[in-house]
């Protein structure tokens, strides 16, 4: 799910989309107008899933799309690792949102933030996952021991 938004309304630290991925702007300049045109804004930005740079040039009328991220915070319950030799990945994270509604399509992410909530959840520790999901894509993208006393 996306946005529009002309590009010179965009901003460092905002969103966008560039070549179809969600990303978030690192850095960004403005030309100024030229004999015969507009002024163009030169995008950088970071794709928020997997930290891939782009980088995009435009007129500073057109619209960009924007999309539309949101984050939320799930108890980890079990990590299903993958057994199957040839299926490659780690396998998914049974997460538990705050009504009980069990979600387990979320992967285990294969850096170090994976590494960590496997370590972490193996010494027996309750943890609170982040999911960040934009453009029907889902990541874990931290964690945190859970608060005690809450049950």
């Amino acid at each position: 799910m996306t946005f529009p938004l002309q590009c010179s309304a965009l901003r460092k630290n905002g969103h966008v989309v560039i070549k179809t991925r969600p990303c978030k702007i690192i850095d960004m300049s403005t030309s100024k107008t030229g004999k015969h045109g507009h002024a163009k804004v030169n995008l950088v930005a970071t794709d928020i899933f997997t930290g891939r740079k782009y980088e995009d040039l435009s007129p500073s009328t057109h619209n960009m799309d924007v999309p539309i991220i949101t984050r939320m915070e799930y108890t980890l319950i079990d990590i299903e690792m993958n057994t199957n030799d040839e299926v490659k990945g780690r396998g998914f994270l049974s997460l538990m949102t705050e009504d009980g509604t069990m979600k387990e399509d979320v992967k285990v992410p294969d850096s170090e933030i994976g590494d960590k909530i496997i370590a972490d959840f193996e010494q027996g520790l309750e943890l609170m996952v982040t999911v960040v999901s934009a453009m029907g894509e889902e990541h874990a993208m931290s964690h945190k021991e859970a608060p005690k006393g809450n049950n």
